[in-house]
C-alpha cells in the first residue's frame, strides 16, 4: 500500500465537508473528528473555512446545532442518576447503597463543562444576562439630581465642581 493511499485529505470535498458537519452536530469536537485517518487536519478545516464561504455558513449553522445538542445532553446528564449509588459489602457479607460522590461530581463537570462552551459558542442564547436597569438612571434623574450628585462624585474625587457645572459658577 502507498503512502498516498494512506493521505489524509486535503482538497476540499463536499461529501467529507458535510461529514465533518454531520459528526459536529451530532456533538464531536473537530479535534475527534479530525483525530479520524480518513478526515483531515482541523488546520485544513480552518483553512476551508476561510476559502469556502458555503461550507463557512454551514460549519456556523452546524455549531449552533452543536450548542443545542449540548443543552440537551445537560438535561440527559442531570436527570441520570444510575451510578448516584453504589454497592458496598460490609464485613458480614450484608451490603448498602452508598452515595457514589465521585460519579456526582463527574456528571456536574460536564454539565458545567457543557455550560461553558454553549455560552462561548452561543453567548446571546447560553451566556449570562446582565441586567443593565438601574432605578435612578439618568432618564429618570432630574437636572437638579444629576448636577448634586456629578458634585457629591467630584467632591469625593477631591477635584472642585467644573467652571459652571453642577448649577454653580466660577468667581472671576
Amino acid at each position: 500500500m502507498s503512502n498516498n493511499a494512506m493521505a489524509r485529505p486535503t482538497d476540499y470535498k463536499e461529501e467529507v465537508a458535510s461529514r465533518i458537519l454531520e459528526k459536529l452536530v451530532e456533538g464531536a469536537s473537530l479535534r475527534k473528528i479530525c483525530a479520524a485517518d480518513d478526515m483531515p487536519a482541523a488546520s485544513t478545516v480552518f483553512l476551508w473555512l476561510s476559502r469556502h464561504p458555503e461550507f463557512s455558513e454551514r460549519y456556523t449553522r452546524a455549531r449552533e446545532a452543536q450548542a443545542e445538542a449540548m443543552a440537551e445532553d445537560t438535561l440527559d446528564i442531570a436527570d441520570d442518576g444510575t451510578n448516584d449509588f453504589k454497592k458496598k459489602t460490609n464485613a458480614d457479607g450484608s451490603t448498602d447503597d452508598v452515595f457514589n460522590s465521585e460519579n456526582v461530581q463527574r456528571s456536574k463537570l460536564r454539565v458545567d463543562t457543557r455550560k461553558w462552551l454553549m455560552a462561548k459558542m452561543a453567548p446571546k442564547k447560553y451566556g449570562d444576562k446582565l441586567d443593565l436597569n438601574v432605578a435612578g438612571t439618568l432618564q429618570t434623574m432630574s437636572e437638579e439630581d444629576i448636577n448634586a450628585r456629578i458634585t457629591q462624585l467630584l467632591g469625593k474625587a477631591g477635584i472642585g465642581a467644573p467652571a459652571g457645572g453642577a448649577g454653580e459658577t466660577q468667581e472671576p
